[in-house]
């Protein structure tokens, strides 16, 4: 395969023109340091930060990994952090970032997942992405990465408005959720949610199926994160006027309900490429196709 040459200055410019075309004191825009946004979820000594507090380290072994979560819950906006993943021989770890409504996985929840999935040493990462609805999960979809993610920090960044949902990576969108405008049971628009992060051992599944299982004496796996930076809506209960449609925020002007020129390139390199699963198109799996397969990302 080819690799793609992506210059993310175009789809980079078109975020920041946004950005800076509005600004409303009802947004959290917020670059800060740790403690400022986030609650730690797991013991002192498998977090540190760097000297500046920066920096921040999880790391996993066999007695328990590590994840943090932020303090506040969204609804809408642009959730975005740089990753290094865990180099070497990963398999059966898995990195998660993640936004969901409860701390726990209850049975009602809303979820926007990037799950980066372990390795052998030499083989790639697997980036994987799921969306909950109300508990409902089963929307995976799988992507090789053009990179070698564990040698140094990439972007990923979630846009989330009432009209669809964008993953993006150094700011190439890789895949898009739409919703259909009408109350529905797949696109989650309701609930606030949290920012979560989090390293841990999932070698039932997540190497080739569960076959490779984490080699402990490789143990402890770490990966690191920086530059935590989200312009959202802050829930306030109970209701905030920055959730209603607007069209205050960028993030929910008409620009950002849709793929701009330059991502739409990129959008369809991706798909040409890196798609490695894609559960509208497990026929298999579903035999009634989920409804919202249906969509157009292109729209």
């Amino acid at each position: 395969m080819k690799r793609r040459v992506v210059s993310p200055m175009a789809p980079f410019l078109f975020i920041a023109a946004l950005m800076a075309a509005s600004c409303s004191s009802s947004e959290a825009a917020s670059k800060v340091s740790f403690e400022e946004n986030f609650s730690m979820m797991c013991k002192d000594n498998h977090f540190k930060t760097s000297e500046d507090g920066q920096i921040w380290y999880l790391s996993l072994d066999k007695e328990t990994g590590c994840g943090f979560q932020t303090k506040q819950r969204y609804r809408f906006g642009w959730f975005s952090m740089k990753l290094k993943l865990v180099g070497g021989d990963s398999a059966g770890v898995v990195t998660a970032y993640y936004m969901c409504s409860e701390n726990g996985a209850g049975p009602e929840r809303d979820e926007l997942d990037f799950e980066f999935l372990g390795n052998r040493t030499g083989q790639p990462y697997l980036i994987q992405t799921n969306i909950y609805k109300n508990g409902t999960g089963n929307r995976e979809m799988r992507h090789m990465l053009w990179f070698d993610p564990t040698e140094e920090y990439h972007t990923y960044s979630i846009l989330w408005n009432n009209h669809q949902i964008l993953f993006f990576v150094d700011q190439v969108p890789i895949r898009v959720y739409k919703n259909n405008g009408e109350a529905n049971n797949f696109f989650p628009n309701e609930k606030p949610m949290y920012l979560f992060s989090s390293i841990w051992n999932a070698d039932d599944w997540a190497t080739r199926g569960g076959l490779e299982k984490t080699d402990w004496q490789k143990a402890p796996f770490v990966s690191s994160y920086k530059d935590f930076n989200i312009d959202a809506c802050q829930w306030e209960d109970p209701y905030p006027a920055c959730v209603s449609t607007t069209t205050k925020n960028w993030w929910d002007q008409y620009d950002a309900w849709h793929l701009s020129s330059s991502q739409k390139t990129d959008y369809a390199w991706v798909e040409r490429n890196l798609v490695v699963y894609d559960y509208c198109r497990d026929y298999q799996r579903f035999q009634t196709v989920p409804e919202e397969c249906s969509l157009n990302p292109w729209d």
